[in-house]
């Protein structure tokens, strides 16, 4: 376990402990992904290696939006300027033109597909991630207050629920069994929470329900679920 994740995954256990109505996994995603976000418009940029990395990956569609709306448009129009350069040699003459060639058709292919599935920061965060929800497994299984954080979160999206049991079972052995005990709770108690809420938001459009308020936890239902359905990632 390395010892750098450690306190970012214990904070984002505690905030939620505290606060509720958000997955831990989900603050921590969003962490990391506003810090590389921060830092590639600012002091990275122009770091040599930064560039080479970036004028070879690119952005996916998610990051270039991101990206934009931060408004520092001459340090991204500076990191598309070699990019696009990087682009232009992969797509040097004949490369395009040949994709209708048979006999070059599949490395055509394969350049531009390239191109369209890499992202810089998509990889920077992702291993970062990768390496918190594996510590958030391991800490469970050392250390005792981190157990109790563990029991008292509200819930794990559906997403970071599968990546934090595929983590555990990889590397917690015969304590996976118990593990999985607690946080299956954890998910099944919000799963049955919320499916109240739901079905109480829909019974309220009928006009025979009109006098009955709903609750707040019954009016965030809809938007509650899609968290827990599809993670709950800041935009």
């Amino acid at each position: 376990m390395e010892q750098i994740y450690t306190i970012p995954v214990n904070e984002a256990f505690e905030k939620v402990q505290e606060d509720g109505h958000i997955c831990p996994f989900c603050l921590m995603y969003n962490r990391l992904e506003k810090n590389e976000l921060d830092l590639i418009l600012g002091a990275s940029m122009m770091e040599p290696d930064v560039r080479v990395k970036t004028n070879e990956a690119g952005f996916c569609p998610d990051h270039f939006d991101m990206l934009f709306v931060r408004g520092k448009r001459l340090p991204l129009a500076l990191m598309l300027e070699s990019h696009l350069d990087t682009v232009k040699k992969k797509l040097k003459p004949g490369v395009l033109s040949g994709l209708f060639a048979s006999k070059s058709a599949a490395d055509a292919v394969k350049k531009v597909s390239e191109i369209n599935g890499s992202c810089y920061l998509c990889d920077r965060i992702g291993r970062n991630f990768t390496a918190m929800v594996e510590t958030a497994a391991l800490l469970w299984q050392e250390d005792g207050e981190f157990r109790k954080k563990t029991e008292a979160q509200p819930y794990f999206c559906l997403p970071h629920y599968e990546r934090l049991l595929t983590a555990a079972k990889e590397r917690l052995g015969k304590e996976f069994t118990e593990f999985y005990s607690v946080v299956s709770r954890i998910e099944e108690r919000y799963l049955e929470s919320l499916s109240e809420d739901v079905s109480a938001f829909c019974r309220s459009f009928d006009y025979r329900n009109t006098e009955e308020p709903l609750t707040d936890a019954e009016k965030t239902a809809p938007e509650r679920t899609k968290k827990f359905l599809s993670s709950d990632r800041e935009r």
